[in-house]
């Protein structure tokens, strides 16, 4: 029998930096807070982005197949959390946030953020209540360097 206070633990302690996952259909366009992303080849050069089913950001990334993830910078725990809140409660999440769109994929990219990759799924596992996205990187920029903003160090919990 599955112990979920133990499952609920050991999986916290999973790391996980924090992005700023941007996407867009059209003239729309949106992002939202991501952190179960993960390197998953060189060659390719694959990311994972799991991505809730039920957010208007995955239907985004469905219908067009592309995204951005833009790197936040320790100390940029409030940007991510003007970025967890789901569009339809708060409205357009990039107001007065400076942004690029990727040349790559016209996705947001958070100009004041570590750097980017701008990614192309060439795959998807739809299991659970996250899809797997698989995302060819296909545009990447380094904007500064500096330490990746890490789940574990805001306090926040999401996992288990």
């Amino acid at each position: 029998m599955l112990d979920e206070k133990a499952k609920k633990t050991i999986l916290r302690k999973i790391p996980h930096g924090l992005y700023i996952c941007g996407v867009k259909d059209g003239d729309e366009l949106n992002g939202f807070t991501a952190s179960w992303v993960m390197q998953s080849s060189f060659k390719p050069p694959l990311v994972v982005n799991c991505v809730r089913q039920d957010s208007g950001s995955h239907a985004m990334i469905k219908k067009t197949g592309v995204f951005a993830l833009s790197f936040l910078e320790d100390g940029q725990k409030d940007l991510a959390a003007q970025f967890f809140k789901p569009q339809r409660v708060v409205g357009d999440k990039l107001a007065g946030v400076d942004y690029t769109t990727g040349a790559e994929t016209g996705c947001p990219i958070i100009t004041d953020s570590l750097g980017y990759v701008e990614c192309r799924v060439v795959g998807s596992v739809e299991e659970g209540d996250h899809t797997v996205f698989v995302g060819e990187v296909i545009g990447a920029g380094v904007h500064r360097e500096g330490q990746q903003l890490l789940l574990e160090t805001t306090g926040w919990q999401y996992g288990g």
